[in-house]
């Protein structure tokens, strides 16, 4: 298999456009190129683009990985002090400001993270020592493109934000998106919520508040079982999980990953329980012909055994407090797209208005 090209991280290119600003105030040119050792031990050298206003660009590469911001330019100016002092931040056009507690960096400030506020101030020092500066980077387009991220969720409004630890971009999107998801959890955590629910997506969200939820909402996409396992370690005390019955059948069947390519086990989930409720065989060959658990639900309601769904979320929350080790109480529900609850393994779940 062919070896998969690392790139390099936004907050790389912010540092290393800052470094080049400040060539340019110190040598009189813009430097076509600069050279800047990365936390991660990789020598970044990428292409300047200088802008009339004395700042300067670089286009983001991000390697093979399915970055958002691959292509787009990152910009830092940098405006010098005559005595020493502090390395400020300022959020220029497309970067985010943080509106929520939880996070790395305080509310009110740019959503420039530790590390490559490090690396921009290591990288300012490295030409003008000790004189104080403010820095602001900008992301031309990021307001827009930051609504596709996780930093709505996060209470980061206006913008992208400069991230990276290693100042290298590795292709591997699953850590990725485990980064990201485990962010928001930790959040929820240290803002003091101790019972959240969790769903998979968008529409299992939008279903969660047509049914009145009152418990902050994290979505975990594929990943059930890491993030069953980071609520334990952040110590939440209670979980309500609720989804589509396919996301949840699987997790009935003991699956904590429910991607379509690492397993599926639905049909045979759903027959399981319904052979355990007495079901007669022709509901079971229908429900195995069927394509979709939307098609084999509208078999199981006309043959009148919608109680399956009670057992789908009775065994998923089995299989979810085993994970956990009984350390954080869980409880599961099933729910179609309009927000409709077909089934769950409580009476009265808590954190909900039913």
């Amino acid at each position: 298999m062919e070896k998969l090209r690392e790139g390099f991280t936004t907050g790389s290119c912010a540092a290393a456009a800052a470094l080049a600003c400040c060539l340019w105030q110190r040598d009189g040119a813009c430097p076509e190129a600069v050279e800047l050792e990365v936390p991660g031990g990789k020598v970044y050298r990428p292409e300047i683009l200088p802008h009339g206003d004395g700042s300067c660009g670089i286009i983001k590469d991000s390697g093979d990985d399915p970055d958002i911001t691959n292509g787009m330019e990152v910009i830092a100016k940098v405006e010098l002090f005559p005595e020493d002092g502090p390395i400020s931040f300022c959020a220029g056009e497309g970067i985010g400001i943080i509106t929520q507690p939880g996070l790395k960096i305080p509310v009110g400030e740019p959503a420039i993270n530790p590390v490559p506020r490090q690396m921009i101030e290591g990288a300012v020092r490295s030409v003008f020592g000790s004189k104080g500066a403010v820095v602001t980077i900008s992301i031309p387009g990021g307001a827009d493109i930051a609504k596709k991220t996780f930093n709505p969720r996060l209470g980061i409004e206006g913008g992208l934000s400069v991230l990276g630890t290693t100042g290298i971009l590795r292709p591997m999107s699953l850590e990725a998106l485990r980064d990201s998801l485990y962010v928001e959890l930790k959040m929820r955590a240290e803002q003091g919520h101790k019972a959240l629910a969790f769903t998979f997506g968008n529409q299992g969200e939008s279903a969660l508040q047509t049914i009145g939820c009152r418990l902050p909402v994290v979505q975990v996409s594929n990943e059930i079982g890491f993030m069953l396992d980071s609520a334990k370690e952040l110590g939440i005390e209670y979980l309500l999980v609720s989804g589509h019955p396919g996301k949840m059948t699987k997790i009935a069947a003991g699956i904590m990953q429910t991607h379509s390519h690492t397993a599926d086990g639905r049909k045979e989930g759903i027959i399981t329980q319904l052979a355990l409720m007495g079901a007669p065989k022709q509901l079971c060959e229908q429900v195995y012909g069927c394509v979709t658990t939307d098609s084999a639900a509208e078999f199981i309601h006309k043959a009148g055994y919608d109680g399956v769904w009670d057992r789908i979320a009775a065994a998923a929350k089995d299989y979810m407090t085993f994970r956990v080790r009984d350390a954080v109480r869980i409880e599961a529900m099933v729910t179609d797209y309009a927000g409709n609850v077909m089934g769950k393994s409580a009476e009265h779940p808590e954190g909900l208005e039913l």
